[in-house]
């Protein structure tokens, strides 16, 4: 075969035999007759483990790696990466049922996210997790449901830098935000935490998202340190826990790259020698989501209709933006551009053609590959879209006309 597809980012974290994609070791027909539907999302936990051994072998030995479940709460995920990280970052009531249904210590659980009501403040509390305090008005809240229900809650305070994480795909902190506390109304803030008799942990600062700049990391890996630094001074209490966020990046778009984290932990390991000094008992944490699990991840559906139109070819399939939103993008993308796509069953071929894959809706903004060459697709091939480990299934608008939901597996 002298061609094959995807052709703009290798998906080398899965196999091919006899021209099919193997996810799990499983050919993708295999696959979906186990399954037993398309569309489906199937995870590899190879994929996973081995994303993580990876960055266990480069990161430094003080830092702690946390994986953030809103990338993908799926409850079978979760209880792997539970055994394979050092803790779990949940921003819902439902994640945290999920999380200490895992078994994991609760301290060892932190919980951000600006809008947490009583119900989820107290279930925290009790739970004995970390609660990434966002407002003064949270803390207050959380202080008069402690005093009611006799729980001493473990806080620490999500801050909102005066820097950013530039490049990042999505950004985080910097300016007037919804997230954290702004970094100048923080040590009032703390003062407040010791006469309310909470437990202080430390901080959260998380700058921005999907980043694949090292420069930009290093960047801001350097501010938080600086800042957390300076707030320490106005703690009512050692600080026992900083997370530093992570933002780390994988590729989806043509041109995209690779992370390349050595310079990245090179300043790591700066950091942790410079500033152990100022904090010679806490616990380093690196949150991590989609850096974890996006690429381990495949999105598959079925095409059920090949039609012409104007000199344009089409294939319709059973899933869309529905069911992943991101790949069609309308979850971020300024200017649309194709998710890496192949047909799983008949990956390679000598003989490749633009065709726009689509899916059932009708709404022209429901597109899965808009003019990406395919082997010659027919009714029955399944359509698989790479890089759908994080952000597919719950970030997408399952109802949005009544069509069937996907499934999710992992093998």
């Amino acid at each position: 075969m002298s061609k094959t597809t995807p052709q703009h980012i290798p998906m080398e974290q899965f196999q091919v035999k006899n021209n099919q994609l193997l996810v799990g070791g499983v050919n993708i027909r295999q696959l979906a007759d186990r399954v037993g539907q398309t569309p489906f999302y199937a995870y590899d936990r190879a994929v996973i483990s081995r994303r993580v051994s990876e960055l266990r072998s480069i990161l430094p030995e003080g830092i702690h790696l946390h994986y953030a479940m809103k990338a993908n709460p799926m409850p079978a995920v979760v209880q792997q990466l539970a055994a394979l990280t050092d803790g779990l970052d949940v921003a819902s009531l439902r994640e945290l049922r999920v999380a200490l249904d895992t078994g994991i210590d609760p301290i060892n659980i932190s919980f951000a996210g600006p809008g947490k009501d009583d119900r989820e403040l107290k279930a925290a509390a009790a739970a004995g997790i970390i609660i990434n305090l966002e407002s003064e008005g949270e803390m207050e809240r959380l202080a008069d449901i402690c005093q009611q229900t006799g729980h001493r809650a473990n806080v620490a305070v999500r801050v909102n830098p005066d820097f950013e994480l530039k490049t990042s795909g999505m950004k985080m902190a910097g300016g007037p935000k919804p997230f954290g506390v702004d970094a100048e109304r923080v040590p009032a803030m703390l003062k407040r935490i010791g006469e309310l008799d909470l437990n202080f942990q430390g901080f959260h600062i998380f700058s921005g998202s999907q980043n694949l700049k090292t420069d930009a990391l290093i960047e801001a890996q350097t501010n938080t340190f600086h800042l957390a630094r300076q707030l320490a001074d106005s703690a009512p209490s050692p600080v026992r826990w900083l997370n530093i966020g992570g933002g780390f990046g994988i590729p989806y778009f043509p041109g995209e790259q690779n992370l390349d984290l050595n310079p990245v932990t090179d300043n790591l390991n700066r950091l942790l020698s410079q500033y152990r000094p100022d904090f010679p008992d806490t616990e380093i944490v690196i949150e991590l989501g989609r850096y974890l699990v996006g690429e381990a991840g495949v999105y598959v559906c079925e095409v059920v209709d090949v039609k012409s139109s104007r000199g344009t070819t089409y294939a319709i399939t059973n899933g869309g933006l529905h069911h992943h939103l991101a790949a069609s993008g309308n979850f971020g993308q300024v200017i649309r551009k194709n998710y890496p796509v192949c047909i799983g069953n008949r990956v390679c071929s000598d003989h490749l053609s633009p065709i726009n894959i689509v899916g059932p809706l009708c709404t022209p903004l429901d597109i899965l590959a808009d003019k990406y060459e395919l082997p010659e697709v027919n009714i029955g091939d399944l359509i698989v879209v790479f890089q759908s480990g994080a952000y597919g299934f719950t970030a997408s608008p399952h109802q949005f006309l009544s069509h069937p939901a996907p499934v999710e597996v992992l093998v």
